[in-house]
């Protein structure tokens, strides 16, 4: 019988297994663009290393001891939020948000590519609202919409 899932700070030993599941779900979610765009996994790994790392509070969610999706968040920003593609839409991704929000109860906000039909689907559906149409910063420069959540905005589906 599985586990409930256990979140818990991002850890060294991490380091791999989360950069697998961040670059598979990528893949997943927009394949055209990370053609497109060609990003090496060295390069996703420098990025997490010298990026993701520095600039924010990492958390990852396991299931039955392993990690199945993990949280980038530096105060109200959430920078990165993926769930491994074999483990979506088992409730991990609201488990997240949740703890996001524990982190940030006054409000949260997060942007994703436009073109992230899914992700953009899942942040409305956990009360998220589009608050602005963009385009990402270089490297990728790609079309995107920055979402806000206040506490008592909106309803959260289940």
């Amino acid at each position: 019988m599985a586990r409930e899932p256990e979140i818990r700070r991002y850890e060294p030993p991490d380091f791999d297994a989360v950069n697998d599941l961040w670059r598979r779900s990528r893949l997943r979610a927009f394949p055209d663009l990370q053609a497109r765009k060609g990003h090496t996994a060295e390069e996703d790994r420098e990025y997490f290393r010298d990026v993701v790392l520095v600039r924010h509070d990492v958390w990852v969610v396991e299931l039955d001891g392993r990690v199945a999706g993990f949280l980038a968040i530096a105060g109200d920003f959430i920078d990165q939020l993926y769930v491994d593609p074999d483990h979506q839409r088992k409730g991990l991704g609201r488990t997240l948000i949740a703890h996001a929000r524990r982190l940030s109860p006054s409000g949260l906000r997060l942007f994703t590519f436009q073109i992230n039909h899914a992700g953009r689907a899942f942040y409305e559906g956990q009360g998220f609202v589009a608050a602005r149409l963009g385009v990402s910063p270089p490297p990728e420069s790609e079309p995107d919409v920055e979402y806000r959540w206040h506490p008592g905005s909106s309803q959260v589906s289940s």
